[in-house]
């Protein structure tokens, strides 16, 4: 079958819409009919080949849609059924085996790597094969072929238009927060970086009752919107001078959880230092350089206790977190709809250019 596709033909490029080849979904794979799909910076990091991306392909990772065909094997989810995508994958390493799939040991290459084991693909275009299975979906595409271990069934009157950011930023800057460090009502959190994963985390914060919740952001319209969704206090480094001093004065024993967004090794490399006895920093924010290190003072680390670890989907075990997520957003707790903005499909490129600049956080593309 036929379908249109943001097709990326070279490293970095802007997406070109296309006619694509969509093979039919083979043993435990399911063919979804996209109905919306998010925007996440990861794209964009493998769409540069940094991770060894072939050209030409299709990416996006947080689609969701209407089970259109199943392959052989799976049950899980029929034709009809509205579906949430997610990321892959293996199933059997121990990992997947203790219900963290998130740290699975094969996450890399049925995520980053867009293929199949054996590097054939689902699509094609005249005849040559386009790269395909990105998180194991590859969504920026009216049709997608998904594996039945990254689909996750919605209820029948579900707005999956709605729900389709929740694949990824959103359920990893919640689950940051709630899953990876555990915070607890109290506690006192602070975010660095205000993007769509950012003020995920700002939300997270405010559902597991923390306070106060400190953000750390240089765009104004940034911070003013974590006020909204929960943040107690927001700081601008242009103007706060002495970061660490900024946090004191808020806490002056030091934050207790620290979720970096950012990458920004300047504002991170301060962290240890803005931590309480015991205190933990998740690391969610990819650098600019891919040998960044964050130097910790031994001493002062092994006397307080502190913590700090790489987080990967907010520790989210799909079948469990993502309907909690569903739950908190139904009920009001989780209003990450003030951070979407909505673009036709086609408009791919001026969504991209706009998250760039400042001028959206969360951008979606909806498909007919």
């Amino acid at each position: 079958m036929e379908a249109l596709a943001a097709v990326l033909n070279e490293p970095g490029a802007s997406f070109a819409i296309e006619t694509v080849t969509v093979a039919p979904p083979g043993p435990g794979e399911v063919l979804v009919a996209i109905k919306a799909v998010g925007i996440c910076h990861t794209d964009l990091v493998i769409g540069s080949g940094a991770l060894g991306l072939q050209f030409p392909a299709v990416l996006g990772h947080e689609g969701s849609g209407v089970v259109e065909a199943v392959g052989e094997g799976v049950t899980s989810v029929k034709p009809g059924d509205k579906v949430l995508l997610t990321f892959n994958s293996c199933g059997h390493c121990p990992r997947c085996e203790q219900g963290n799939p998130a740290y699975c040991f094969e996450f890399f290459g049925l995520n980053m790597l867009c293929g199949r084991a054996d590097g054939s693909s689902r699509l094609s275009r005249e005849g040559t094969q386009v790269a395909d299975n990105c998180f194991g979906q590859s969504s920026f595409a009216a049709k997608a072929v998904a594996n039945e271990r990254n689909v996750l069934k919605l209820a029948d009157d579900a707005d999956v238009v709605a729900l389709a950011p929740l694949g990824c930023g959103i359920q990893t800057g919640v689950g940051a927060v709630v899953r990876s460090l555990k915070a607890k009502a109290g506690e006192s959190l602070l975010v660095i970086g205000g993007g769509a994963v950012g003020l995920s985390a700002v939300m997270g914060g405010k559902i597991a009752g923390c306070t106060p919740i400190i953000l750390i952001e240089p765009q104004e319209s940034r911070r003013a919107k974590a006020l909204e969704l929960g943040a107690t206090h927001v700081i601008d480094p242009a103007t706060a001078g002495d970061i660490v001093a900024a946090v004191r004065a808020i806490v002056a024993t030091g934050v207790d959880c620290i979720v970096d967004t950012s990458g920004h090794m300047p504002t991170l490399e301060k962290a240890p230092n803005m931590i309480a006895t015991m205190g933990r920093i998740g690391l969610v924010g990819v650098p600019g350089a891919m040998d960044a290190v964050l130097p910790l003072p031994m001493v002062q680390w092994l006397t307080m206790g502190g913590t700090v670890r790489g987080i990967v989907e907010g520790d989210s075990d799909i079948s469990g977190f993502l309907p909690e997520l569903i739950a908190h957003h139904a009920a009001g707790r989780l209003p990450f709809d003030r951070i979407v903005t909505r673009y036709p499909f086609a408009q791919i490129n001026e969504a991209i250019a706009d998250a760039h600049h400042g001028k959206c956080i969360k951008p979606v593309l909806v498909l007919d």
